[in-house]
């Protein structure tokens, strides 16, 4: 009995508790236990764009040269730029330096706008990199596909011959006559002689039996006539044939320009707006009574192309240029940054790497005889003619 009157206290007591708690938590109004917090105003900000590196006059900004910071809204002006889009992909108008905030004064959209501070194709060169000039023509240059800003692939075609080293001259070496007492003959000569000689020191013609390499190696061979029972000492029948070798130089150039520029008054020229200069009467109404105007001529294809390229590659291509190699450019795949390694092709690699058999020497041919291959003649079609 007496268990259970202390269990029924000890429920009294905690309902109490639980009672009391209730009446704290959820019953006694908020005024009374709480103190009212004040608000924190919240600061209007507005983010600007500024320059975090060093910018030099004419180069393009983008967003690795630029950022923005917070500002007090009312404290930006109308030059000020909120959005960074609005900049990326414009050209600094000044120097600029890390830091600072862009105003719409210190900006241009084309590198023509910029200030007369040298040539605007100087400002579209990245640092390090310079710009060099190539002859091209319809095959060299893609059919003329090429544009301001593609990459090209720049292929060199190499023709090679052997030279004397001394005389620097294309071998073999001519023969020579050459008369003299047979004392002034170096040891180890071949030679054949015209007439028997006359005494001790008689002059005699002699020429030279072979055509000689520059490191001293006969050219031609000695054959045999059974039925004339004579030597005779063949020589090759035509000039050396150069030997061709092709292959990437640079895998990778900037086109900056095709054609020339244009000169500064050419420039003017362009950006004037052109005055319409009044007919004559006459020629007035010439035009009213159906007189054709001459057409304008038809605009010549460029002939040069400016590549972007690094010093060591402009001098490299103008000692091709220089050396009449011909050079070709190949147009890249639009943001291709693949790694390009091939090989040097020449004779020998072609017929390997296209397991091409060398045609063998047979006794019979085609007849007539073909030298080369004739390519076929495109036809203009027959006009139809009109009713």
């Amino acid at each position: 009995m007496d268990e259970f009157f202390l269990y029924l206290i000890l429920i009294i007591i905690l309902l109490g508790i639980g009672g009391f708690v209730a009446y704290q938590r959820f019953l006694q109004p908020s005024g009374e236990t709480e103190t009212a917090v004040e608000a924190t105003p919240v600061p209007d900000l507005v983010d600007i764009v500024i320059v975090t590196q060093n910018v030099q006059v004419g180069q393009v900004l983008q967003d690795d040269v630029l950022g923005v910071i917070s500002i007090p809204r009312g404290k930006e002006i109308p030059e000020m730029f909120t959005d960074l889009g609005a900049v990326v992909g414009r050209r600094a108008k000044y120097d600029l330096m890390s830091g600072v905030i862009l105003t719409s004064s210190m900006i241009v959209n084309e590198a023509s706008e910029l200030p007369d501070r040298g040539s605007v194709a100087a400002s579209s060169i990245p640092k390090g990199k310079v710009a060099l000039a190539i002859p091209i023509n319809r095959l060299s240059s893609v059919a003329y596909a090429l544009k301001s800003g593609d990459k090209v692939i720049v292929i060199a075609s190499m023709s090679f011959v052997d030279l004397d080293s001394e005389f620097q001259s294309l071998l073999p070496n001519s023969l020579a006559l050459i008369y003299g007492p047979m004392t002034s003959l170096e040891e180890g000569t071949e030679v054949v002689t015209g007439a028997e000689t006359d005494g001790e020191g008689g002059i005699i013609p002699i020429i030279s039996a072979q055509a000689v390499s520059g490191d001293g190696t006969p050219i031609g061979r000695v054959v045999e006539d059974e039925d004339l029972e004579e030597m005779f000492y063949i020589i090759p029948s035509e000039p050396q044939r150069a030997r061709l070798a092709t292959h990437i130089i640079i895998p990778r150039a900037e086109v900056l320009y095709m054609g020339e520029f244009p000169l500064a008054e050419e420039e003017e020229i362009l950006h004037a707006v052109p005055t319409p200069t009044p007919l004559p009467e006459e020629a007035q109404v010439g035009v009213e009574e159906g007189v054709q105007e001459e057409e304008p001529a038809e605009p010549k294809p460029p002939d040069l192309v400016t590549l972007i390229v690094t010093p060591q590659e402009a001098v490299n291509l103008t000692y091709l240029l220089n050396s009449g190699v011909d050079l070709t450019l190949a147009l890249r795949s639009a943001g291709d940054e693949t790694v390009i390694d091939t090989k040097t092709v020449t004779m020998q690699y072609f017929l390997d790497d296209y397991s091409i058999p060398v045609p063998a020497k047979l006794p019979y041919g085609f007849s007539p005889r073909l030298d080369e291959v004739e390519l076929p003649v495109e036809v203009e079609p027959t006009p139809t003619p009109v009713p």
